[in-house]
């Protein structure tokens, strides 16, 4: 990849780091608040929960972004950290963030996506 290619890449990374952490986001509404109304709790809670699903998924955006400028500043930015083979142009222009090639990801997507393995399973207790 060429310098050009990487401080492009860089400024984007960077642009969307200060997006995250320019204080703008409103986490007001993870403030506990009693209502009388069993409806209004219900409401609050379930806005709640989805405050804290956005401010989980934007901690885990922040250190992607913050382990992608490392890997800039490492030379290894664009080589899949599993198989070290090359991300594509597409993958980073998609997601810049990508530590992965699009093979490895749809791997660690499927393991994710299951609940167990039967590698996982131990039948020696089973009886």
């Amino acid at each position: 990849m060429t310098k050009l290619e990487l401080d492009k890449y860089r400024i984007v990374l960077q642009s969307k780091l200060i997006d995250l952490t320019d204080g703008s986001r409103d986490r007001g509404v993870l403030a506990v608040e009693s209502a009388a109304d069993e409806m209004d709790q219900t409401r609050s809670g379930q806005e709640r929960d989805m405050a804290v699903g956005i401010c989980n998924r934007d901690a885990k955006l922040l250190s992607d972004l913050r382990s992608a400028l490392n890997r800039i500043d490492m030379d290894t930015f664009g080589i899949c950290v599993d198989c070290d083979s090359e991300v594509s142009g597409k993958r980073l222009a998609a997601v810049p963030w990508a530590e992965s090639c699009i093979v490895c990801q749809q791997a660690a997507d499927t393991t994710a996506s299951r609940p167990w393995s039967m590698s996982e399973v131990s039948f020696e207790n089973a009886a």
